[in-house]
């Protein structure tokens, strides 16, 4: 038994030696990595010769070399073939050892998870045009490469990976190449589908507007990017068109208006009807209501920023359309690796093409009036109209990547309107001829730069100009007004990011920005001229900090800026806006928001609304003098709650608005104030509410909107009183509907009707002491117009013409109820001293139709 057991434990031992002796033996086979100098060394020992080479070359590297090979002359060429250093022999003793400068390198790319093949990875030699792709098995060779090079290897889905020909070298013949897979953090979304697909709700309470994805709301056939925004809670125009934007009871000057960085002067077209930035090569909006980034000066209302795309694509993408109003193209151009173009243009066929949809817009934009006398009879005078209007718009972008860590974009965007308008009344046998200019051109640059992988940096600079020019020709062409308002805006912007850690990020930067503006006026009878210039500069360092904590249950961000502006005639001050932003998850799918901001601007609007050139074009931009006009200034808080599941989407959220330095002469007033100038300031206080349900193919929503809008000037009596833009209800229910490639929207929207101001009653509505007559009002704002509803409903159908060829044709339909609803109304004295009543009427029942085409 004793003898059994001894026996297998030997046997055990010998098969242990067994398994060992294999791997003894592969050992055996070769040495550790070592030193190319000092292995040189022990072969001269070893076979008693001398290499004569230049050490600063050699020192870096090193070899291993199988065991098994003991002749000096194989030695020689494995490390040859290893490291491609020649070895030449000049006598029985002496070596010569010499880099090769042109080099043979191979390798495999793999990715460094399963390691499997990449084929098809672009393999560049860095700063030269020699490059291939790798073959079906992620191989590579090149041959005749400067030793001195760097590789650059490139796939999509991957990071790009550098290696030097040295380092490739040293790896051994055909090394395997591990590549990481890339993956982009993106921003954590509180609501991935926001009323309709494409529109989605930041973490830090902004609204982000991807117009590649954008579905279908009621009226929009098109995603028009400043139509788009009034679908939002809190944000409307009380005219209807997107010149006159107001959010929470903001007046549209109020609002900052980015464009690739650029602040815009002029956003829309047909008297602000329609949009003026083409939405197809916009690639996102962002809407910001409170809460604003330090970065963002400007704007007490809001943000509303634009911007196209920034990537480089290596294929043409592009297309056009054509609707009832006009027709666009716009495209995405590669010309190089490096270098790409973007372009868009746009012009309408106003001017030589009569649809439903313009002759509805124009009579919208010039026939909406109603004029009444002071006995509420209509008067309908005998009127010949003759009118050529014509708008264009285009852009361009070239976009220069230098190399992987910066990159160059020039942008550029011009807007025009054109108008040529003839009046002959029959009744009054008097002419008048309206002549209307309006032009924005801006030139930009950024330069955006990844220095590591913590710090960043944005550098943008742009030029802009904007200029109205109006000419009146009154009473049969005795009259003749001039109006000029010329805006011209420099400014530098330096951006940077430093991220601590994954979760904590610094963010600093300065503005400069230089403005002037000049506005003349000239008359002839009686003769009069006036220009008025100004200049303001303001110098505005930044700071934020934020903050995310592990899986996004606390969001934070708070900053300060610092202004400091001055008028180069009149004053300087210093301002300082600090920023909040605070999200908390308070349980699963719910979440509370708490934001808050201080702001300030120094150019306002002043709203000419005589009627003596189209009303509402008479809108010329100003600065603020601390005079006539302070600086405008705002405080504002909000307090909000959101409950998410993807599926149905609650929120509600309070706030309170102040805005100190208004002035009369800025927010339209069309009553005794009117020409006064006063003073003074607003408060806001609102509430806003959305539920949206949402399934695969369907999204509907009910939100609703209260304001309670209130000026303040001391010098008027009562010093308290509606705000003009004081809506105190809006409703809105709509829904969307896809099935395959169709599209359906419906919408209802109701609001309480907007404020005015109406004469005395009976003999004291004017007063004839002075001259000219002048109308007695009632206390300001004491009136309501009568409640406002509009039905809207739109469908598109999305069809493929060929391969790489997408198409859309869509209609929709604008007041589908055609009711007439009153947009504001007002009063003027007639040259026999009576009373007229003059009411704005709303955009009647409007069609509209497109046809869409897209190459990728």
């Amino acid at each position: 038994m004793l003898k059994r057991l001894l026996n297998s434990r030997i046997g055990l031992y010998l098969v242990f030696l067994l398994l060992l002796i294999p791997k003894s033996w592969g050992q055996q086979d070769s040495i550790a990595p070592t030193n190319l100098v000092a292995y040189i060394k022990s072969l001269e020992e070893q076979f008693n010769i001398k290499f004569s080479y230049i050490p600063e070359e050699l020192d870096e590297l090193s070899i291993t070399v199988p065991n098994n090979l003991v002749a000096l002359q194989d030695i020689l060429d494995f490390i040859d073939d290893q490291l491609q250093i020649n070895a030449q022999k000049l006598n029985y003793r002496y070596y010569t050892l010499t880099k090769s400068s042109l080099v043979k390198v191979c390798g495999s790319v793999l990715d460094n998870f399963a390691e499997n093949n990449i084929p098809g990875a672009t393999v560049e030699v860095f700063n030269t045009e020699i490059a291939q792709t790798t073959d079906t098995d992620g191989s590579f060779v090149l041959t005749d490469i400067p030793r001195n090079a760097t590789l650059k290897i490139r796939y999509l889905g991957f990071n790009t990976k550098y290696i030097t020909v040295e380092e490739l070298l040293q790896q051994g013949k055909c090394p395997k190449i591990l590549m990481a897979q890339h993956y982009e953090q993106l921003k954590e979304v509180v609501v991935y589908q926001f009323l309709t697909t494409g529109i989605i709700k930041e973490t830090d309470a902004s609204i982000t507007l991807n117009t590649a994805d954008f579905g279908i709301l009621p009226g929009l056939i098109e995603p028009d990017v400043l139509q788009t925004v009034q679908a939002l809670p809190g944000i409307e125009s009380i005219d209807e068109t997107v010149s006159d934007i107001n959010v929470r009871g903001g007046t549209n000057d109020q609002n900052l208006i980015l464009w690739n960085g650029i602040k815009m002067y002029q956003s829309g077209h047909f008297f602000g009807l329609i949009s003026a930035f083409n939405p197809y090569l916009t690639d996102k909006v962002s809407v910001i209501k409170n809460g604003t980034p330090s970065q963002f000066g400007d704007g007490v209302s809001s943000v509303i920023q634009m911007e196209t795309s920034n990537e480089l694509t290596d294929y043409f993408a592009g297309g056009g359309g054509i609707n009832f109003i006009s027709g666009d193209i716009y495209g995405h151009i590669p010309i190089s690796e490096k270098l790409g173009l973007q372009f868009s243009a746009r012009r309408s066929t106003t001017d030589f093409l009569n649809t439903p949809t313009y002759n509805k817009f124009f009579d919208r934009a010039f026939q909406d009036s109603e004029v009444s006398n002071q006995n509420n009879v209509a008067i309908d005078d005998d009127i010949d109209r003759n009118e050529n209007f014509f708008f264009y718009d285009f852009t361009g972008k070239l976009l220069y990547d230098i190399n992987d860590y910066h990159k160059l974009r020039l942008n550029f965007i011009g807007i025009a309107n054109n108008l040529n308008y003839e009046e002959i009344n029959r009744t009054d046998v008097e002419s008048t001829n309206s002549i209307l200019d309006q032009k924005n051109i801006s030139f930009g640059a950024q330069l955006q730069s990844q220095w590591n992988n913590r710090f960043s940096s944005n550098i943008n600079a742009y030029y802009s100009k904007y200029v109205l020019d109006a000419e009146s020709l009154f009473a049969n062409e005795i009259q003749l007004l001039l109006q000029n308002n010329e805006v011209l805006e420099n400014a530098l912007k330096i951006d940077t990011q430093y991220r601590f850690w994954d979760n904590l990020t610094l963010h600093n930067g300065y503005q400069y920005i230089e403005t002037g503006i000049t506005n003349t006026t000239q008359i002839n009878q009686p003769s009069f001229d006036s220009e008025i210039k100004g200049v303001i500069r303001i110098h505005a360092p930044y700071s934020s900090i934020s903050y995310r904590s592990e899986g996004n249950k606390f969001v934070g961000r708070g900053g300060l800026r610092f202004n400091y502006i001055e008028n180069l005639n009149t004053f300087t001050k210093l301002l300082i806006e600090p920023r909040l932003n605070l999200s908390y998850e308070l349980s699963e799918h719910f979440r509370a928001e708490l934001l808050g901001e201080f702001k300030s601007q120094s150019t306002n609007q002043v709203i000419d609304l005589e009627q003596n050139f189209l009303g509402i074009e008479k809108r010329r931009w100003i600065l603020s003098d601390e005079d006539t006009l302070p600086i405008t200034k705002s405080k504002q808080g909000s307090l909000g709650f959101n409950y998410d599941t993807n599926k149905l989407y609650i929120g509600l959220e309070g706030f309170y608005k102040k805005v100190d330095g208004i002035s009369t002469s800025t927010q339209g007033f069309q009553n005794q104030n009117q020409f006064d100038g006063e003073i003074g300031s607003y408060d806001v206080k609102g509430l806003e509410f959305l539920i949206n349900k949402k399934g695969n193919n369907y999204s509907t929503w009910l939100s609703y909107t209260y304001n309670k809008n209130d000026y303040t000037f001391e010098t008027i009596v009562p010093s308290s009183f509606p705000n003009n833009l004081d809506i105190r209800h809006t409703l809105t229910f709509a829904g969307t509907y896809t099935y395959n490639n169709l599209k359906l929207s419906l919408g209802l929207n109701f609001r309480t009707g907007k404020p005015f101001t109406e004469p005395q009653d009976g003999d004291l509505a004017l007063d004839t002491t002075v001259f000219p007559v002048q109308i007695n009002y009632k206390a300001p704002n004491s009136n309501r117009l009568s409640e406002y509803f509009r039905a809207d409903a739109s469908a598109i159908y999305k069809f493929n013409l060929g391969r790489n060829i997408k198409a859309n044709a869509g209609i929709s339909i604008l007041n589908m109820t055609n009711r007439k609803n009153s947009l504001n109304r007002f009063y003027r004295v007639t040259e026999d001293n009576q009373i007229e009543t003059v009411e704005n009427i709303s955009l009647g029942l409007t069609p509209n139709f497109s046809l869409r085409i897209h190459f990728d």
